[in-house]
């Protein structure tokens, strides 16, 4: 597993996250929800289904008129959760070295203070 994710699979985590979620969503609302473009996400869309981790399934010609439904398959959800594992991990990595920058501005805070004081 690979602690360090692209944008590219941040992107494939939201997508999956939000398709789980609702997967009658348009391309066009997922793209407004996370800030990119309406291409960027056609892009990962193909890449998700394109990987079999995505099926795109047309309801057109059914009673309900839904339209398009994306379905994560069972090797997209097996994906997800090796993107949600790494994202943590990368992320708890993230929030340990702000702790240390924090601890360490708390310091130089109080030193700083220290050698005012004495003046």
């Amino acid at each position: 597993m690979n602690p360090k994710l692209t944008s590219q699979d941040e992107i494939q985590l939201k997508v999956l996250r939000i398709l789980e979620e609702n997967p009658d969503v348009s391309q066009r609302s997922i793209a407004k929800e996370l800030g990119v473009s309406l291409g960027g996400v056609n892009y990962c869309f193909k890449a998700l289904v394109e990987k079999g981790w995505v099926k795109l399934d047309n309801f057109t010609q059914s009673n309900h008129k839904l339209g398009y439904a994306y379905l994560l398959t069972p090797s997209g959800i097996a994906h997800k959760s090796i993107l949600v594992a790494s994202f943590l991990k990368r992320k708890m990595a993230e929030y340990e070295e702000l702790q240390n920058e924090i601890n360490t501005l708390k310091v130089e805070i109080s030193l700083t203070k220290n050698k005012t004081s004495k003046e």
